[in-house]
């Protein structure tokens, strides 16, 4: 199993794919890593030797992004400053509602929670 940065890659992918598993990477950056540190796009994660693992761990600490806890920190304490100026995002965020405009009278059930059904009102 091959573990870079603080996450188990998954066993029998593809290791540009298998890179996407780290916080941070997606799956062009992913390409570039593999470019840069000179392995095959078509090696699966089993397959890589020692010394590929080597240059991979060298090329992603090299490499010119935020990742996974770095990454991780850096949009929380974003977050947080937007709570404490206290201006509409961050009150969005605080009572978890979506932040960028959409609608909520019938969607973003995955940020509220599931329904609420209210009884009807008898007269």
């Amino acid at each position: 199993m091959v573990r870079l940065i603080g996450v188990d890659l998954p066993r029998n992918k593809r290791i540009a794919y298998a890179l996407t598993y780290i916080h941070g990477i997606g799956l062009e950056s992913a390409k570039k890593i593999i470019e840069l540190a000179n392995i095959s796009s078509e090696t699966r994660t089993d397959d890589l030797t020692t010394e590929e693992t080597i240059a991979l761990r060298d090329t992603l600490e090299n490499f010119d992004l935020k990742l996974e806890g770095d990454l991780r920190r850096f949009n929380g304490l974003n977050i947080k400053r937007l709570n404490e100026i206290n201006c509409f995002r961050g009150k969005r965020h605080r009572n978890s509602l979506p932040v960028r405009g959409q609608r909520t009278r019938t969607n973003a059930r995955s940020k509220r929670g599931s329904k609420k059904t209210v009884t009807g009102k008898k007269k």
